[in-house]
């Protein structure tokens, strides 16, 4: 998964009326190849274009970085991760110890309820690891790791009690299932910190909220650093292009 943020050079933006045209081509391409991109008009002045691609193939998502170059758009900002499954996630050994102690079940019952389960939690991996983006109306990104200063070291907790934290940590965010999808990405040892969090919403304020909420949360009060914040509009790639001001003459429409 690549984020791109890009600057438009306004002088080199004046003499090429096919900017857009490319910009667009490139997505449509790259696209055909089996991945997906996002293009983000940037709210604030971090950016103007914003764009987010993700498949299977390194290689191809390095030629579209390389591709976008031939615009009249100055990188200012970039973040290379990888879809991953959570290692804290909750297990069948884990649901079957729930639905027995919590809510008394077993035998048929039980097992009826493990296989709703099952299948519940095949798509949400299946959602992690292979996701599509939807078109919702806005988008945040920003990275994040881990602290490790004394006495609030994350990497020096027991794995069982990580676990624990980030279970509740993950009640929080579903609160949120439907107003916001969130998609974290990991990159410790490929960027500078160890996971992407990529937030869509229709609701500007839905992205707040659960960033606010969030941090009041033991795993973020006190154990997490955040990187910068890029928030833009989703548009289709011609209408991003023409927000931040890319000529449009012999775009594809």
């Amino acid at each position: 998964m690549l984020h791109l943020y890009y600057r438009v050079d306004r002088a080199r933006a004046e003499h090429d009326p096919a900017a857009a045209k490319h910009v667009v081509d490139a997505v449509g391409a790259l696209e055909a190849d089996g991945h997906q991109a996002l293009c983000l008009a940037m709210l604030g002045h971090k950016a103007d274009l914003g764009v987010i691609a993700l498949g299977p193939d390194l290689a191809r998502l390095q030629r579209f970085q390389h591709e976008l170059l031939a615009t009249p758009l100055e990188p200012v900002y970039s973040y290379v991760s990888l879809t991953e499954l959570s290692e804290y996630g909750a297990t069948e050994d884990d649901e079957r110890a729930r639905l027995a102690s919590e809510e008394g079940l077993a035998g048929a019952e039980l097992e009826e309820r493990l296989a709703a389960w099952r299948e519940r939690i095949e798509h949400y991996r299946e959602n992690r690891v292979h996701p599509r983006l939807p078109m919702k109306h806005t988008c945040c990104f920003y990275p994040m790791s881990k602290r490790r200063v004394p006495d609030a070291n994350w990497y020096e907790l027991s794995f069982d009690a990580r676990k624990e934290l980030m279970a509740g940590h993950g009640r929080v965010g579903r609160t949120y299932a439907g107003r916001v999808l969130q998609l974290i990405t990991g990159s410790t040892g490929i960027d500078d910190w160890e996971w992407g969090v990529t937030l869509l919403a229709d609701d500007p304020a839905a992205l707040k909220d659960i960033v606010y909420e969030m941090r009041f949360d033991p795993v973020s009060a006190r154990y997490a650093e955040f990187g910068p914040f890029f928030t833009g509009l989703v548009l289709p790639p011609q209408d991003a292009c023409a927000r931040v001001g890319l000529a449009a003459d012999g775009a594809t429409r």
